[in-house]
């Protein structure tokens, strides 16, 4: 069985057209030693392997050095990006993401579907396209969005008892079992890398050009990781 972890970006117009979705989906036998890495990586940087909110990995955070990572020095902050996605890149993780046009996307039609409906519906596909490719089956998580929730497990309900998502190609979900879990984030070490490769695929994916130092060091990470894991972003309009 493969788990799947995927998060949701915070959509800016002023800043991107795009809204994101996507995660990480990794064979359930590496799980202990991708989670054991993880937690002697947040101990190597925060000092603790506590799972709580003053040691939880943002990607945001670590970037701009906020939150958690505030007072960290620039070449700490871009050596833990390095650390873990050498760590995902390690453990053979598949990324899929969604990247939908949101002013393209309503402009097309008279009642859009929210751009998060959407975009889940087209992540749970692409996770079920490589489980098809496999022949197995996954388990899916997805970060803790509260006005998200009911609406996700109803609708992924309805999408298995239909046998399809109602895209106009739609396709079966049947490889996911059971439901979508929303546990918080500061609770799984996997959520939180979710966020941290969903926050570098929203800057890098977005068209948008970043000439700092650190983007200067951490852009070519990313783009070494696509290059050498599964990696594929879907573009919706």
């Amino acid at each position: 069985m493969f788990l799947s972890y995927f998060d949701e970006s915070k959509h800016d117009p002023k800043k991107s057209p795009y809204f994101f979705l996507g995660g990480l989906t990794f064979k359930d036998q590496v799980a202990v030693q991708f989670e054991n890495s993880l937690a002697q990586i947040q101990y190597n940087f925060f000092g603790t392997a506590s799972l709580s909110k003053q040691n939880e990995f943002h990607g945001n955070e670590i970037f701009g050095g906020r939150g958690n990572c505030k007072g960290r020095k620039i070449a700490d902050r871009i050596s833990l990006f390095s650390d873990l996605l050498n760590c995902v890149q390690n453990n053979s993780v598949v990324l899929r993401f969604v990247r939908v046009n949101v002013p393209v996307h309503k402009s097309q039609y008279a009642y859009p579907t929210p751009e998060y409906r959407l975009a889940l519906m087209l992540y749970l596909e692409r996770v079920c396209e490589f489980l098809d490719t496999h022949n197995d089956f996954g388990l899916v998580f997805g970060d803790y969005e509260q006005n998200e929730i009911s609406r996700s497990i109803l609708d992924f309900s309805q999408f298995k008892t239909q046998h399809s998502t109602p895209m106009y190609y739609g396709r079966s979900i049947d490889r996911l079992v059971d439901t979508i879990y929303f546990p918080h984030s500061h609770f799984s070490r996997f959520l939180q890398v979710s966020d941290v490769l969903l926050y570098l695929c929203q800057r890098y994916e977005s068209g948008l050009n970043h000439t700092s130092y650190s983007d200067s060091q951490i852009e070519p990470m990313w783009i070494a990781l696509k290059n050498n894991v599964d990696c594929k972003i879907q573009t919706w309009l």
